[in-house]
């Protein structure tokens, strides 16, 4: 029955993407995207609450429908229901052709589909082919607009994630070829297969296969120092291309970092593992600071935030302790929802006032009341402000390092979070009550681009009042997996 929901839920995902460019109306492929999106999301939502929580396996063990790997995949469907309904009026105001824009959904909606794909891999390989078929695809959305700097940002995104990627790959044929030592030269390459073997595999080999896969992954992830083409990226993007790509995408690599973490659960080399991890995490932190501060471009301001955010869940997955884990995830959904809406409000201010820059966007609420409210909600809570969800999810990670090997890290994630707080809202502050723009926006933003980020803004504030408890006992069962034994 789980299954054929999921096979369902790619089905309808690879059916709209076809629909989208066969379709010669950009409205009818528009309409096939968003409804995939909503299926797509109900179905994450079913195979969610009815998923045991020791996972289960199919077409001999090359498919996993697991809690970990199913809360990445509710991040990706949020993100993408959501991007899908602001990108009808988004990419309306963009005046392109109807044939580019039913290419642009057909993309869209191929994008999501892979990054559905990836998290169900239980065969490592696989895994690592699904992370670069979302490369493959993403980058044609980055290029959408066929602007020179968006190709620019295209072919470096390209060059640099697809680099990283090559040392995971290394990384896995190391562990694979590690595990020979003890299962002979062929086995079964899955997740739980990979954690069976590596307690009997030398520690110093096992180490070298993860630093290479970290160091790959974490190329796709966005942590420092393998960053550079995150803000590029991120930022020449469309804002709903912005959104799944730091929402979703970054989610998808990071679950990569997770799962070959918990393949040394039981090895000697674990604790080692998880301060590497949460050495990345910090200075990811010092980076996005440092960039935070100094911005002059918006939707790079953003993408400097999203470095950010992967770096406190990098930290809370290497504290390991129940709470470091469940706030990392807790994170997770909370930061996909409202990176979400910073992009979205970014979009439309860009649209409204046709510069990326920030001194040339004033008085948003002025002109924007709706939209500037909630992007500028949306800010607040990326920041980790009370009383979203962010805060929340930052206070238990840090409540869980005090628990770990690595308490320094608490004390750093602590002042990096005050001056990534002070820097980013210092920007709006210009934006919102700086002195009147030099030609005021003329710009009607649809209503597809402002109900998306009352529904972000909306779900991080319940999130952040109230802590349902079935997420609650639904994360601390995931946690469980992080306790070496």
């Amino acid at each position: 029955m789980l299954w054929n929901l999921v096979v369902i839920l790619l089905a309808v995902t690879a059916l709209a993407s076809a629909g989208c460019w066969l379709t010669p109306n950009a409205r009818i492929a528009e309409g096939l995207n968003f409804g995939a999106a909503a299926i797509d999301c109900t179905l994450v939502v079913i195979l969610l609450a009815r998923t045991p929580a020791r996972g289960i396996e199919t077409l001999d063990g090359y498919l996993l429908l697991d809690p970990l790997g199913l809360w990445v995949m509710l991040c990706t469907a949020l993100v993408y229901l959501l991007a899908s309904l602001h990108a009808i009026g988004y990419m309306r105001g963009m005046h392109e052709e109807s044939a580019r824009l039913n290419r642009f959904y057909g993309l869209f909606s191929a994008f999501a589909l892979a990054l559905f794909l990836a998290p169900l891999q239980n065969n490592p390989g696989l895994f690592w082919i699904s992370i670069e078929l979302t490369t493959i695809v993403s980058a044609f959305l980055v290029a959408f607009q066929r602007a020179p700097e968006t190709i620019e940002a295209a072919w470096k995104y390209v060059i640099i994630a697809s680099a990283g990627l090559s040392l995971a790959l290394l990384g896995t044929v190391l562990f694979y070829w590690a595990g020979t030592f003890a299962a002979g030269p062929s086995y079964n390459m899955t997740w739980a297969r990979f954690a069976t073997l590596a307690p009997a595999v030398n520690p110093t080999l096992i180490l070298l296969a993860f630093l290479l896969v970290l160091t790959g992954f974490g190329t796709k992830v966005g942590l420092a120092p393998m960053h550079t083409w995150l803000p590029d990226a991120h930022s020449e993007a469309p804002a709903p291309v912005s959104a799944l790509l730091s929402g979703a995408l970054l989610n998808c690599a990071m679950l990569g970092v997770v799962r070959y973490l918990l393949v040394l659960r039981q090895t000697r080399v674990y604790p080692l593992a998880q301060t590497i991890l949460v050495a990345f995490g910090a200075l990811s932190l010092l980076v996005a600071a440092l960039f935070i501060t100094r911005q002059t471009l918006i939707k790079r301001l953003a993408a400097y935030s999203s470095l950010e955010h992967m770096g406190i869940m990098a930290i809370g997955f290497g504290f390991g302790a129940p709470f470091g884990v469940i706030g990392a995830l807790y994170q997770m959904l909370n930061h996909s929802l409202t990176k979400s809406a910073v992009f979205f409000g970014a979009g439309n201010a860009m649209h409204a006032y046709h510069s990326k820059q920030i001194a040339k966007i004033r008085r948003v609420l002025d002109y924007f009341p709706m939209s500037g409210a909630l992007w500028l909600a949306a800010a607040v809570a990326i920041t980790g402000a009370p009383p979203f969800g962010l805060f929340w999810g930052e206070i238990t990670l840090l409540r869980g390092g005090m628990a770990s090997a690595n308490t320094w890290a608490v004390a750093w994630t602590g002042v990096f979070l005050i001056v990534i707080f002070i820097g980013f809202l210092k920007h709006f502050r210009v934006m919102y009550f700086g002195r009147e723009p030099a030609e005021p926006p003329d710009t009607t933003l649809h209503w597809t681009q402002v109900a998306p980020l009352a529904l972000a803004v909306g779900t991080v504030l319940v999130l952040g009042l109230w802590w349902p408890h079935p997420i609650w006992v639904y994360l601390s069962a995931i946690a469980r997996h992080f306790e070496p034994t």
